[in-house]
């Protein structure tokens, strides 16, 4: 077994030991931290398949930005874990026929019909200049414009949702408005009392 494949098989490891922790974990806040180290060991086989400015990506934008933005959402929405722990098992059949159908997709699509090694062709050598980079970003805005742009408005509708969520009004928070207190004048603050003057002792 060759160093490559070695390693293959170890971030193959840990990617589905994080993803089975990332679904099973009862604290939310470790499940988020159990995603980081998928994105991380994403970013490994990422590496494996010279595939670097998605590796570099992945953990930049997923990890240093999106899983913060993912930890504070889940500190700020304070979610009920017995609720949640209790519409489960109402829910759980609905959700596993939901994961059956994704499985038979991942299997039709990924299948070894379409990904078997016999089937792909050993890839052709490259230049000393070539950037992956450079090919990656003419295929993103020519070819896939289309999806590219789709998958902008999914990321803006997701953002608008998260601000919608986390910013509800709480009855038991004091807010202030700026707009009242611009609009104070010196004499609603102020006020002037006149007083007789009294002797030295």
């Amino acid at each position: 077994m060759s160093f490559e494949k070695f390693l293959f098989y170890v971030f193959a490891a840990f990617l589905v030991f994080a993803a089975t922790m990332v679904i099973t974990r009862r604290n939310p806040v470790h499940s988020v931290l159990f995603l980081v180290l998928a994105f991380f060991n994403s970013a490994g086989l990422w590496m494996l398949a010279e595939a670097e400015f998605l590796a570099i990506a992945l953990v930049l934008v997923y990890v240093g930005a999106v899983m913060v933005l993912f930890l504070f959402v889940v500190m700020m929405l304070d979610i009920n874990i017995a609720e949640l722990r209790a519409g489960f098992v109402r829910n759980a059949p609905v959700a596993f026929i939901v994961a059956l159908l994704m499985g038979i997709e991942l299997v039709m699509v990924v299948g070894s019909g379409r990904f078997g090694l016999d089937v792909v062709a050993a890839p052709a050598s490259k230049p000393a200049d070539y950037s992956n980079t450079e090919e990656l970003g003419v295929a993103l805005f020519t070819e896939h414009l289309y999806a590219f742009e789709i998958a902008a408005v999914i990321l803006l509708v997701g953002i608008v949702a998260a601000i919608g969520l986390t910013m509800r009004r709480r009855p038991e928070t004091k807010y202030q408005d700026p707009a009242l207190q611009a609009a104070v004048k010196a004499s609603d603050r102020l006020r002037v009392v006149k007083m007789d003057v009294e002797g030295k002792a």
